[in-house]
């Protein structure tokens, strides 16, 4: 409902870049410009100053940025509760989820969601925990769900349920004979890493060092930057993954990779992330309500801990 030359000005200022607005609006940069360059001729005097390749805003800009956060904010409130006077929910669902997360969890939870709100639109954003975070954080996201907890201020962060890692490897890997695994046994096997940003990678690198274990004193062979990838590669016998039970579950069925626990044993929070705001929709609302539940049971069932509501 908002004047759309204010929503990517507002863009342009949240991201200081023409072409990252165009591409967080779907629109080519020309359009992004010309949009601007009418908001600055409707008042008359310039937002950005463009100099050496960057841009900056101008006092009048930051501003015309105070009052956009303020005026987009209260249209995008009363859009919803309008839309929300009918009795079914209905509308977009701008949804983040860390790789694991979309890959293994939340196909089934936003499959239920669909069949119960036919008139729901669910978009889903997969990257690894941190780019969720800074999805939401902007506001181009309405929820994340990402792996480990949040450092963000400006997000909230509520816990959903607790996720197993175990160290993953093929069933004639050495380490596939042990019972369990102390950190100092990874020491003198290959190891195949996620990738920098991930929630995964940063939970077992805490807990290494929470062990005594030096991070440069595992083999690392290899970074991979999805579960997909740790799994083919621990299968082909290059080393061991530590990944989510979760995760291997079919594979560890079917004698393909074995998962030995570690010791002691490895959990981490699986978090649902959304902005800091006195108001949110009763469709982002439900979600969240409906996910967390969903993924409590889910992880009940695989045999992982669940966190109390």
């Amino acid at each position: 409902m908002s004047d759309r030359r204010l929503q990517v000005f507002h863009a342009v200022a949240r991201h200081l870049s023409f072409t990252r607005a165009a591409e967080a609006l779907f629109m080519t940069q020309p359009a992004v410009s010309f949009q601007v360059r009418q908001l600055e001729d409707y008042f008359n005097t310039r937002l950005f100053d463009r100099a050496q390749g960057r841009i900056t805003l101008t006092a009048a800009g930051m501003i015309a940025m105070d009052y956009a956060e303020r005026i987009l904010a209260l249209s995008a409130e009363l859009d919803t509760r309008l839309k929300e006077m009918s009795a079914q929910l209905a509308g977009p669902l701008l949804i983040g989820a860390s790789t694991t997360i979309a890959e293994f969890l939340l196909p089934q939870i936003l499959g239920e969601f669909k069949a119960r709100y036919p008139a729901v639109v669910p978009r889903l954003f997969v990257a690894n925990s941190e780019a969720v975070q800074a999805r939401v954080a902007e506001r181009s996201l309405d929820v994340g769900f990402i792996e480990g907890d949040s450092h963000l201020p400006s997000l909230v962060n509520d816990v959903c349920c607790e996720d197993e890692l175990q160290v993953v490897c093929a069933p004639t890997h050495p380490l596939a004979r042990l019972t369990s695994a102390p950190p100092p046994v990874l020491t003198g096997h290959a190891y195949i890493s996620r990738e920098p940003g991930s929630g995964t990678r940063e939970v077992i690198d805490h807990y290494l060092e929470q062990a005594g274990l030096a991070l440069d004193s595992l083999q690392v062979v290899m970074e991979a930057g999805s579960p997909h990838s740790l799994k083919g590669l621990a299968a082909t016998g290059l080393g061991f993954a530590i990944m989510s039970r979760v995760t291997v579950a079919n594979e560890v069925r079917l004698g393909e990779l074995k998962r030995i626990p570690l010791a002691p044993r490895l959990m981490r929070h699986l978090s649902v992330v959304h902005p800091k705001e006195r108001f949110h929709s009763r469709l982002v609302n439900d979600f969240v309500q409906f996910a967390k539940a969903r993924l409590r049971a889910l992880q009940s069932e695989d045999g992982g801990r669940v966190v109390p509501a």
